[in-house]
């Protein structure tokens, strides 16, 4: 009895829409339901209006028991951007690009310095990822190596401050396990191709469908940016991936957000959900109601 909601970014309005709308009420401040409980695939800062009163509500209800937060990208970034290195400077240096996506946060929470440390710490106590006997969670990437590795390093599937730095310093498997996992699996384009995602920033690398068989695809398929132009419609070769492993039909059914995607939800696959629809950029906020069933349905969609 789980209603996933994807990527939120600040926008606590159409949060409270579809909280309402999936039969939530305020009880004492909090969202509750007599019978259901949320889980929250991450990404609940950056880039909306009301960051501050989006984090009030998802930590209001994973403190009384209704809801689950996973950590998302955004985050774990933010996390990076606040702590200190040995050297000097930050985990996730303060450049131009980093300073652009963190800065609507750091603007709502100016002369409440104390109240954003509070919520960075908040964020260490996120799970990278979530399963049960029923499904599975994540911001970006369910890879069955990378849950693997990080279940033996992580304590109830959270991260630790040394634990970060042990990833953004000295050991590039954890850190690419973790990137992987928040961010999405990438793959290389081929010399000369670059494109322009949605923040304007010029990219070598696609964002791919780690659901897809990658040597069934080729660039152009397998590609979970919409649109880019130019991408080659050409096969994929097994020399250019670090793993041919990918989500099959006999997992049970996994969720998450991060991908940015358009239009109306769509399931991939009975087995495969995203929850992001791109509230952050004039689209929509998106839940899935999951009431045990082995494959999901389209019906069960609810938008705000």
């Amino acid at each position: 009895m789980l209603d996933l909601i994807g990527d939120i970014h600040g926008h606590a309005d159409e949060l409270e829409r579809l909280l309402q709308k999936l039969g939530y009420k305020k009880v004492s401040g909090v969202y509750g339901h007599p019978d259901r409980k949320v889980l929250f695939v991450g990404d609940y800062i950056d880039r909306g209006p009301k960051i501050r009163e989006t984090l009030q509500i998802v930590k209001g209800m994973t403190e009384m028991g209704h809801a689950i937060a996973l950590m998302g990208n955004h985050e774990y970034n933010a996390i990076c951007f606040h702590l200190q290195n040995k050297e000097g400077g930050h985990l996730r240096k303060h450049w131009i690009k980093n300073i652009i996506q963190h800065y609507e946060t750091l603007k709502q929470f100016q002369n409440r310095q104390k109240e954003y440390n509070e919520y960075i710490e908040w964020f260490l106590t996120l799970p990278l990822f979530y399963e049960d006997k029923n499904i599975r969670a994540v911001h970006a990437c369910w890879n069955e190596k990378n849950i693997t590795f990080l279940k033996g390093k992580l304590k109830q599937n959270r991260l630790t401050k040394l634990l970060i730095e042990e990833a953004n310093t000295t050991n590039d498997t954890l850190n690419n396990a973790i990137e992987q996992t928040l961010k999405g699996k990438e793959l290389r384009l081929p010399d000369g191709i670059t494109f322009a995602d949605k923040d304007g920033n010029l990219r070598k690398d696609i964002r791919y469908k780690w659901w897809e068989d990658p040597l069934k695809m080729t660039f152009e398929t397998i590609s979970v940016h919409h649109p880019v132009e130019n991408l080659p419609s050409v096969s994929i070769k097994a020399s250019t991936l670090d793993d041919l492993s990918y989500y099959k039909a006999v997992e049970r059914p996994v969720f998450f957000g991060h991908y940015w995607l358009k239009n109306q939800p769509m399931l991939f696959k009975p087995n495969v959900c995203c929850l992001d629809y791109s509230v952050a950029k004039g689209g929509l906020l998106v839940a899935y109601r999951f009431d045990g069933e082995k494959e999901l349905q389209q019906d069960n969609f609810v938008m705000a």
